[in-house]
């Protein structure tokens, strides 16, 4: 199975790239397909033949995986990353918070919502009792 995106479409969509970057980036395009593949499968949908057999979807695809691709070269690999930073001169005090919590690749609950793979549930709770549709019947 082939990715969702290629090299060319991380530097058009994205920035121009490192040799480097674009090492890392070739690898990582395989590993976020087979990682959307697997969120599909877990909600019981087939990612290749929805991209397949609608253009717009195999769009979104090629977006959502440039997407994580981007976030995960902009995270930095000699030291942690951080989103926000704070420090004081005295008495010393510095906290942060840290973009991923142990690094790596992570996929958005709204990249998920993009391409139709949110597991949504729907349920109905009888609170009265059933209604068999006999008048003399009470609920």
């Amino acid at each position: 199975m082939s990715a969702f995106a290629t090299i060319d479409d991380v530097t058009t969509l994205w920035r121009t790239m490192t040799s480097e970057e674009q090492t890392r980036a070739a690898a990582l395009l395989d590993v976020v397909s087979a990682s959307l593949r697997v969120e599909a499968d877990r909600v019981g949908k087939d990612l290749d033949a929805m991209v397949a057999a609608d253009d717009n979807l195999a769009a979104v695809a090629k977006s959502v995986t440039v997407d994580v691709v981007a976030r995960t070269l902009m995270t930095s690999t000699d030291q942690e990353p951080m989103t926000n930073i704070s420090q004081t001169a005295g008495p010393y005090s510095a906290s942060g918070t840290f973009l991923v919590p142990g690094g790596g690749l992570f996929i958005k609950h709204s990249e998920l919502a993009r391409l139709g793979l949110r597991r949504q549930k729907c349920g109905v709770m009888e609170i009265y009792g059933s209604y068999s549709g006999n008048p003399g019947n009470s609920v």
